[in-house]
């Protein structure tokens, strides 16, 4: 599940909220901005852009804190191709999603032998107080990822919050977002219990979702010389396909994060059931390391 695209889809279309939020301040002009920087191929898919009447604010989404190149080094660059571009202050945060005792969550600067340091803001939503996003129903998905010493009770309040909600194009997208990032925290089961599965269905961010899962099938169902290709998102989608299929989108993924994967390592994969490989699609969202995978087969393979 992609859900820094979720938080693009929010900070889109809530930008003022957000920027209330992040940045403590009301603005009255505010636009969102393409994230393509394209002084050179510097990868961006998770940023957000907003151009406020004196300053540029950045805000990454992140779920993991492991990425390549670093995090660090990456906000370095995106300042500097900002500041060339627009010529003005540039103020950047990193909302860390997950919980994590990462080092790499804790880490807000670039510090590089005798050069300057390069520093950024980091927000890790499970410290966050769950009161100022309850208090806001364009913010509710992000409360349930705040802290709480009783989770469950917290995402109870979050769905009382989301029925309250009476414009219903907003009830339908908000409830989408929330249920979506509740996913990084709770069960699916409980999230069931609590919001309506075909509200989220009906939303623009569930339909992109689908949209985007279908596009990769059906690429990937070329480039095996197959007839069809058919995903429900990178999680959803591997439910209707088949375990061959399944296994070509998580090989591609496996590769792009870890790169080249020895042979073996693959072929275990390969012997994955439909129900495995898709298991394994939502646990690669906690891998730093190519051993977490090699440790998570010899569990799911005994």
């Amino acid at each position: 599940m992609a859900y820094d695209n979720i938080c693009k889809y929010l900070a889109e279309n809530y930008p003022a909220d957000l920027v209330r939020w992040l940045h403590g301040i009301e603005v009255t002009e505010i636009s969102v901005l393409k994230t393509e920087l394209n002084t050179e191929p510097i990868h961006a898919d998770s940023l957000t852009l907003l151009q406020t009447a004196n300053q540029i604010l950045q805000w990454e989404f992140q779920t993991l804190p492991a990425s390549k190149p670093s995090l660090p080094l990456r906000m370095l660059k995106y300042w500097v191709r900002l500041k060339e571009k627009y010529n003005c202050p540039v103020e950047q945060v990193v909302i860390f999603l997950k919980f994590t005792t990462s080092s790499k969550a804790y880490t807000n600067q670039l510090l590089e032998g005798n050069t300057s340091s390069h520093g950024y803001r980091v927000i890790r939503m499970w410290e966050q107080d769950p009161e100022q996003f309850l208090a806001n129903p364009a913010l509710l998905p992000f409360a349930t990822l705040a802290f709480s010493e009783s989770p469950k009770q917290l995402l109870e309040q979050v769905a009382a919050e989301v029925d309250r909600i009476e414009e219903p194009l907003a009830f339908t997208n908000i409830s989408a977002c929330t249920q979506l990032l509740a996913g990084l925290r709770f069960d699916k089961g409980l999230i069931g219990e609590l919001f309506p599965e075909e509200v989220m269905q009906e939303s623009v961010i569930y339909q992109k979702i689908i949209q985007k899962g279908h596009q990769l099938g059906l690429l990937e169902g070329k480039r095996e010389g197959k007839l069809e290709g058919k995903r429900e998102g990178l999680l959803e989608g591997k439910r209707e396909g088949r375990q061959e299929e399944g296994y070509s989108i998580l090989r591609r993924l496996i590769t792009r994060r870890f790169g080249n994967v020895e042979e073996q390592l693959l072929e275990r994969i390969k012997k994955l059931s439909v129900v495995q490989l898709e298991e394994l699609s939502e646990a690669l969202l906690d891998f730093e390391t190519i051993t977490d995978l090699t440790v998570w087969l010899t569990e799911h393979q005994q």
